[in-house]
């Protein structure tokens, strides 16, 4: 491993991010004592202390063991953390998360699948494709496969590694792919970048970091802000549109997609893909092109894909009776909120949709305060929390009372995390929506017991 880390201890400065405990997972498995602080325990730190990670929920520089040879720090841990700035103070060497992938990933053909939505599922499903294939594939992923109830895939032969490139704070820049993904480049973390230009530039300079003998698949329509030509391969993808890589031909049967997959000087028919919703055929060919690229072949795409189960949180079926759906979605920006809710109404288009929303992020609930009312217009019946600060302070005026009182419709209210379940007794729920990505994650396990309680009475 080219980090050349002389000591045996690596501590992981806000260690139950999905991406940061990837790291973690990767490091104990290679016979690394892990230990990390984060700011809440939630089921995948209890996961990840199960699985020998030694870990503490207050600041505490007495808890950080003196033999620390490397600290990986995440950038939404706040600079006035007590631990980060007595870590900056003692001279221990200290690296980025997205530093440390961009350097495993070095020795690797690393897949890079880059977007500002789509890039969970559209990894997950790729590297799910890759394992299932005589190729395999290391694999760090930003959400929990639910095939691998994991969101870290190691093999001892395979030379490709999947990687979800994540485009805040500019992670993705640490990455030099040998085939890259781009889904979206749609405007978001203006906390950053300031403005949708800068975003997109920032998707440029991924681009460019291609190496010159291999391939770009983006989405047909992105026309990346390029100052200079690409060296490396470029092909489209799309849905019901010719483009390099295409799917069309696509029918409903019980709520699941089935379709043809197009490629150059070739076709895969009657694909069935095993996860709803119209954007993850999208998500598909993209997964599917890239795995071909990698010489996957036809027959071993046609056979994995049916057996895709998605990813946690990413629109998560987990309730599906006559009477009662209940699914649980990241969805935090509005196009997130479009592609949930949209896939929703199709799936049911004679039923009520109740959701509720917890918007994350003040900045963002500014810079996009109109686009989100109108997606949560959308819903039959709206319940919005308050919103989730992460590692921002309160904005004046920017509250979840302002999104409200954007959104054009009658059946809407305030709500907080802890009145959730009274609400829901003895109302009629048709389908559920849970949406957004703080901590309303510790509200789904509650409220699927509640569901299934009720509906075994």
């Amino acid at each position: 491993m080219s980090l050349r880390i002389k000591e045996h201890i690596i501590y992981f400065l806000g260690i139950g991010g999905i991406g940061m405990s990837a790291l973690a997972r990767y490091f104990i498995a290679k016979g690394y004592q892990v230990h990390g602080y984060d700011r809440t325990p939630t089921s995948l730190t209890n996961q990840l202390e199960e699985e020998g990670m030694i870990i503490h929920f207050h600041e505490n520089i007495g808890l950080i063991p003196t033999e620390t040879g490397l600290v990986i720090y995440t950038p939404a841990i706040p600079t006035t953390n007590t631990e980060y700035q007595y870590l900056i103070k003692s001279g221990v060497r200290m690296m980025k998360r997205a530093e440390v992938l961009g350097m495993l990933s070095s020795e690797y053909k690393t897949i890079a699948c880059a977007g500002t939505h789509g890039k969970t599922t559209t990894s997950t499903m790729l590297a799910y494709l890759m394992q299932q294939s005589a190729i395999g594939c290391q694999a760090f992923l930003g959400g929990i496969s639910r095939n691998f109830d994991n969101n870290l895939l190691i093999s001892e032969t395979s030379p490709f590694m999947v990687v979800e490139a994540d485009e805040y704070d500019r992670s993705f820049l640490h990455l030099h792919p040998f085939i890259a993904i781009i889904t979206s480049t749609d405007s978001d973390h203006l906390d950053i970048y300031g403005n949708h230009e800068s975003v997109q530039d920032a998707f440029s300079d991924f681009s460019q970091n291609i190496i010159p003998q291999g391939s770009l698949i983006i989405k047909k329509g992105i026309v990346l802000p390029l100052d200079n030509p690409l060296e490396c391969n470029v092909y489209s993808y799309a849905v019901n549109e010719d483009a390099d890589y295409y799917a069309n031909n696509l029918s409903l049967e019980n709520g699941l997609y089935h379709f043809d997959f197009n490629y150059p000087n070739g076709k895969i028919s009657n694909l069935t893909l095993g996860i709803p919703g119209l954007y993850n055929v999208e998500n598909a060919v993209a997964a599917l092109a890239a795995a071909l690229l990698a010489e996957v072949t036809p027959e071993e795409l046609s056979a994995g894909l049916p057996d895709f189960r998605g990813v946690n949180r990413r629109f998560d079926i987990r309730i599906n009776q006559n009477n009662l759906v209940y699914i649980d979605d990241y969805a935090h920006h509005p196009e997130e909120l479009n592609a949930c809710i949209g896939s929703a109404r199709a799936m049911f288009p004679e039923r009520k949709l109740t959701g509720i929303f917890q918007p994350h992020l003040f900045t963002r609930t500014r810079d996009f305060a109109n686009e989100f009312a109108k997606s949560l217009s959308m819903l039959d019946e709206i319940l919005l929390l308050p919103i989730y600060p992460a590692r921002e302070l309160p904005i004046p005026g920017i509250t979840s009372k302002m999104l409200l009182s954007l959104i054009d419709h009658e059946n809407k209210r305030l709500v907080q995390k802890d009145e959730i379940l009274g609400i829901f007794a003895g109302k009629k729920i048709e389908v559920l929506l849970t949406m957004g990505a703080g901590d309303i994650d510790t509200l789904v396990d509650p409220i699927e017991v509640f569901f299934r309680n009720t509906l075994n009475q």
